[in-house]
């Protein structure tokens, strides 16, 4: 397909899009959503890559009325993926540099903890995480034991995403209660 086609292709799906049809939004989804995909997956990993592009393509419906493109719709659409990834980017390398400076600060605490003290901190925590529903505690366990992703967690429990985020969030929660004592060591399991 030549440039001009495909541009006239894009006006009309942007202009289908704008009047909610539904067959209009699926073609533009299965047009776009592997190249973008691939494209997103030059700057993070392919399950990073496929959310950022699918929250992209649900923006794009749930703004379709309102949306104002310049630019081609595709240039639009990959200037999106771009400026999200580098955000995605970003936000990871500051959970990672508060991960490691926290991994800092308890490593050097329970270095001048003494044994008896480890060992009763590594019992509560124990007996907080197995008071946890079961649900939650199964979610939380396979996340932060065993180091799954969400993704690998809800098709193992046969449940959404979301659902495996719900149950961590409030397993932490709960922790985070039973613990409150031990609040520096909380830190170390967020």
């Amino acid at each position: 397909m030549n440039a001009r086609a495909q541009l006239s292709e894009d006006i009309f799906l942007l202009s289908a899009l704008k009047a909610s049809e539904k067959k209009a939004f699926d073609k533009l989804f299965r047009k776009y959503y592997p190249m973008l995909c691939a494209y997103c997956h030059r700057f993070v990993d392919l399950e990073d890559a496929e959310e950022i592009v699918q929250d992209v393509m649900l923006w794009l419906w749930e703004n379709r009325e309102t949306l104002i493109i310049e630019t081609s719709l595709s240039q639009y659409l990959f200037k999106m993926i771009y400026r999200r990834a580098l955000n995605r980017i970003a936000r990871q390398d500051v959970k990672h540099r508060a991960d490691t400076h926290f991994f800092e600060e308890m490593h050097e605490m329970l270095q001048n903890a003494d044994f008896y003290q480890v060992e009763e901190l590594t019992h509560r925590i124990n007996k907080a995480i197995a008071a946890l529903p079961p649900s939650y505690r199964e979610a939380f366990v396979m996340h932060r034991f065993r180091e799954m992703s969400y993704k690998e967690i809800a098709t193992t429990l046969e449940v959404s995403p979301k659902t495996v985020d719900y149950r961590i969030q409030q397993a932490l929660k709960q922790l985070r209660t039973d613990l409150k004592d031990y609040l520096p060591l909380l830190l170390l399991l967020y």
